[in-house]
């Protein structure tokens, strides 16, 4: 057992900004790969602020996270959609858009699909 791990969010190994200023992800590195921290500034939209950088029509990152503030929607390339806030886990396959709702940041905490999310 490797004993006690502790990274900040607030000293992370890399800061990968978005387009326009419009967020960052942070991560920290763990043996089982990249935590995230995603903010997401009102306004944000994956195709109009990382679309850009991922060169993909729609994220094709698989995303399992936590929500702490904001909303966001996500619709799926085949309809589906849900919104997203405080307290909710989710769990995103690839092929969807997302953007932010209302006025406050969208904070969200992801093990699994911020590795290459947002790389330039």
């Amino acid at each position: 057992m490797a004993g006690l791990v502790r990274r900040s969010f607030d000293d992370p190994e890399e800061v990968r900004p978005f387009e326009a200023g419009m967020g960052e992800v942070r991560l920290v590195n763990q043996e089982g790969g990249a935590v995230g921290r995603g903010v997401f500034r009102p306004g944000w939209r994956w195709t109009e602020h990382i679309k850009p950088i991922a060169g993909t029509e729609t994220c094709q990152a698989a995303h399992t996270g936590y929500v702490l503030s904001g909303r966001m929607k996500i619709v799926m390339d085949d309809g589906e959609e849900a919104e997203f806030g405080p307290g909710d886990f989710m769990i995103c396959p690839p092929g969807h858009d997302a953007w932010v709702l209302g006025d406050e940041p969208c904070v969200v905490i992801d093990w699994q699909g911020f590795a290459d999310y947002a790389k330039r």
